[in-house]
């Protein structure tokens, strides 16, 4: 019998990454062996439909490893088959096995099955358990740990409640747990990720409702480890005082905030069936920065949104310019078949969503710049990562400065305070050891 070598393959967001982590490591305690592509017979692939690109992608990908391996069993994972339960279309070429979003972490189990039905994919509406998921291996200082998934929010342009359900969230008792575990694993920096991470609550016994502040909190008075956490992207209404506050004064929690706005045009906002006004994002942003002067806030931004008029595009970017960021993400609208946004008229030509994501990159990368030239000369913590890419070592600042100094591999998985001196070519920060 040929031993079971698979590779695993993700794309897509960091929930994505924690999820496929923690599939691999269910594989290899059941005796398959990881290698990479071009020795595998088995190519299992987490995938991502959230944009045309994605999907584009995942086809180009599924061809090239057909050329490389003609007999290789291609299993496709999570969201792409969720998307075809709806049509039942699911004869894609060269494609042995799908599992939906429900079915995934049941992998081991589908793949022992030897009958002649390679399909696994339910109504992900109806599902309400929760599957734990984080990311960490010996390669790397920093861990995803999903403590939320699915939505409720009917934004008008995006599939993701159709293809990860109903908003669910981890234990906090398990959540706490892990993060222990991830300290004694030499684990430094957490990620708490989700889908709508500001929706995380649980209920207790007492039927009390126990929310993201919650969780915060408890984290910051139970852990006692050198370690630091960032919470991944949250809802601008959703990032209450409270929060913002524990965040200012916390010994753990990082003053990094990822914001998404999507657009500074409250008649483009109000299409997307955002759950906020402009004029409230700004507020959020200015209580970031009266309890955190130091704070670095990102964001994303969709561009072409069907309707989105010239001036509503301007209304965006100058929003964007008078705005303290540090750095803007920026996606071309993309059509979603299953959403509401998709039946609506007035489209803008792909040619002017390029065009405006470009004035918008270009925008980021003077924000970018902007933010690190505000933190010249001054200290701050870097946790070096464990790469060394031309003779430097790189590592992020609380504030998600991209900073590098010469490589030293005594550095490595370490929190050093640096001294913040010069910005390369690249936009990253070099620094000196203090």
């Amino acid at each position: 019998m040929e031993p079971l070598k698979f590779s695993l393959i993700t794309s897509g967001c960091k929930l994505n990454y924690s999820e496929y982590s923690t599939i691999k490591r269910k594989l290899l305690k059941l005796g398959y062996t990881y290698v990479s592509s071009s020795s595998a017979n088995i190519y299992i692939i987490n995938t991502c439909c959230l944009t045309k690109h994605a999907e584009k992608d995942l086809f180009l990908l599924i061809r090239n490893i057909k050329k490389t391996n003609k007999k290789a069993y291609i299993i496709l994972l999570g969201c792409f088959p969720q998307k075809l339960y709806k049509t039942k279309n699911y004869n894609i070429k060269n494609v042995n096995l799908m599992i939906g979003t429900k079915e995934k972490f049941s992998l081991p189990y589908y793949l022992k099955l030897n009958n002649k039905n390679k399909i696994y994919v339910s109504n992900i509406k109806k599902y309400n358990s929760y599957n734990s998921s984080v990311s960490f291996d010996e390669t790397r200082t920093r861990s995803f740990l999903k403590i939320q998934d699915g939505c409720d929010y009917k934004c008008s342009y995006c599939p993701i409640p159709n293809l990860r359900g109903r908003s669910r969230s981890e234990n906090i008792y398990n959540i706490i747990k892990t993060i222990k575990k991830l300290a004694l694993l030499n684990i430094k920096e957490i990620v708490l990720t989700g889908i709508n991470i500001g929706k995380f609550v649980n209920f207790g016994f007492n039927k009390n409702k126990y929310d993201l502040f919650y969780l915060l909190n408890k984290i910051e008075t139970k852990i006692k480890y050198q370690i630091r956490i960032r919470i991944s992207s949250i809802e601008p209404n959703l990032l209450n005082n409270r929060i913002i506050n524990l965040i200012s004064k916390s010994k753990i929690f990082v003053p990094h905030f990822h914001l998404p706005l999507q657009s500074g045009s409250q008649v483009i906002l109000k299409k997307m069936k955002r759950m906020y006004k402009v004029k409230n994002y700004i507020k959020c942003v200015k209580q970031i920065f009266h309890l955190i002067p130091e704070a670095c806030v990102g964001t994303d931004i969709i561009v072409g949104f069907p309707g989105e008029k010239e001036y509503n595009f301007l209304e965006t970017y100058k929003l964007l310019k008078s705005l303290e960021l540090a750095y803007i993400q920026v996606f071309p609208y993309s059509e979603r078949e299953d959403t509401e946004a998709y039946l609506m008229k007035e489209t803008i030509t792909t040619t002017q969503r390029y065009k405006r994501s470009k004035i918008i990159r270009l925008l980021s990368k003077n924000k970018t710049k902007n933010f690190y030239l505000k933190n010249l000369f001054k200290t701050s913590i870097v946790l070096f990562e464990k790469q060394n890419k031309n003779g430097y070592i790189f590592g992020f600042t609380e504030t998600y400065i991209r900073s590098k100094t010469k490589w030293n591999p005594n550095l490595i998985n370490k929190f050093k305070e640096v001294k913040l001196l010069k910005i390369d070519n690249y936009n990253k920060m070099e620094c000196q050891i203090l």
